[in-house]
């Protein structure tokens, strides 16, 4: 297979590349395979530990078929988000050219599609931000919701990532959130001394020199559809990728609770769920160095195989394609999902609910460890926990008293935020 030119260039800087699926599949012998598999791969997650994480990741994804990662992965999706950007909504049940004719008419009046600073504005102020001796670890994260909507869940999580990163600094890419309404909402973590600040978007500054650029010119101009899925998800999708592969640095989704310090990883991304043949990764926390080639890989991904009508194929999806083409060839490592997503979405409702008998108090217990014990921190599944409550006695309400720095309560409502 041809290489693109950006793998050759960085090609001289001697990349240290790795396989880590190498197993050939065997079909005579596929049924005893992944029975080993799964009682090996139990054990190995059983003793688990964040420290040998990255060493154990590679003996877990040893384990799977370099080809049982599919081009077209069926998993279950998640329920839709039930709040948007109203109008970054394409309208429901339209045709493609009726989807368009809507982004063309709406175009002026969104502004994450303009230069709404100089392109040297808001590189200065990113490097400025970041460029303070006592910002250890940069963080990103992404809002493209109205401000009223960054709520106490939001600020929970990024209290826990402060709770575990004391000298963090995070920048909040979000137009609504660069505002006095957005300011006043990050109060609680500004007075703490907590370095937090949202900027603006500049679309077009952040995809310039990659491969979305060429995405960005073809939307703007009526050539791509931007299908029934909200936009606003996919150019999340989008931005994360393009600030990493600009700057460098950690993101992680604003319903993201952080359990310990993310020291030692770099260029890394986690699996979301290993179940029979197939491995499926998630983009909800990314670590990597700036112009990392596997980044461009996905900026690649995302400008020539879009699709706005399919949730999850240029997040989720679309970093599982890209690893399982290069065979899991490069500088970078696979985690485990007890790493960021050890509790899948089905059953994250069970961490916000109250014991109620002896043996589910229990298993709060255990759970409340096993997280400590084996994870990095926990993916909130918004879509899915958004409207639940953190109940009395529950894991959740444990990790909250535990892990967030700006947290009184025990609901974590706004109103039980320290002051």
């Amino acid at each position: 297979m041809k290489r693109d030119p950006h793998y050759a260039k960085r090609s001289s800087q001697k990349m240290s590349f790795r396989r880590l699926i190498h197993l050939p599949y065997i079909p005579i012998f596929s049924a005893i395979f992944f029975a080993l598999m799964i009682i090996y791969a139990d054990n190995i997650i059983s003793n688990l530990s964040p420290n040998s994480m990255a060493i154990r990741s590679i003996e877990l994804l040893n384990l799977i078929p370099s080809n049982s990662v599919t081009e077209s992965i069926n998993i279950t999706h998640p329920p839709a988000a039930r709040t948007h950007t109203a109008t970054l909504l394409p309208p429901q049940n339209s045709t493609r050219e009726e989807r368009i004719a809507w982004l063309m008419k709406n175009l002026p009046e969104f502004n994450i599609f303009q230069r709404t600073k100089s392109d040297e504005r808001f590189h200065d102020g990113v490097v400025e931000f970041f460029g303070d001796s006592n910002c250890r670890t940069r963080f990103f994260m992404t809002w493209l919701l109205p401000a009223n909507q960054f709520g106490s869940r939001e600020l929970i999580c990024i209290g826990s990532l402060f709770k575990a990163h004391p000298s963090g600094c995070l920048l909040i890419i979000s137009g609504s959130m660069d505002s006095t309404q957005g300011n006043k909402i990050l109060e609680p973590l500004i007075e703490k001394g907590f370095r937090v600040v949202p900027i603006t978007p500049n679309l077009p500054f952040l995809v310039n020199n990659t491969p979305a650029k060429a995405w960005l010119e073809e939307m703007k101009s009526g050539k791509r559809d931007p299908g029934l899925i909200s936009l606003g998800q996919n150019l999340s999708n989008l931005i994360r990728l393009a600030i990493l592969y600009k700057y460098g640095g950690i993101y992680m989704d604003t319903d993201f609770i952080v359990l310990r310090k993310f020291d030692g990883l770099t260029n890394t991304i986690g699996a979301q769920t290993i179940r029979d043949t197939s491995l499926t990764l998630n983009n909800a926390v990314l670590v990597f160095e700036p112009e990392h080639p596997l980044v461009y890989k996905f900026l690649e991904e995302f400008a020539t195989t879009f699709n706005g009508n399919k949730w999850g194929f240029n997040g989720p999806f679309l970093v599982t394609r890209v690893v399982k083409r290069l065979q899991f060839n490069g500088n970078f490592t696979v985690l485990p999902p007890e790493a960021f997503y050890p509790v899948d979405w089905i059953r994250i409702g069970r961490l916000f609910r109250s014991p109620r008998n002896k043996r589910e108090a229990q298993w709060v217990e255990d759970e409340a460890t096993r997280l400590d014990r084996v994870a990095y921190g926990v993916h909130l599944w918004n879509k899915r926990s958004r409207s639940m409550k953190i109940e009395e006695g529950s894991v959740m309400e444990k990790l909250v008293a535990k892990y967030c720095a700006i947290c009184m309560g025990k609901s974590g409502s706004r109103d039980e935020m320290s002051e």
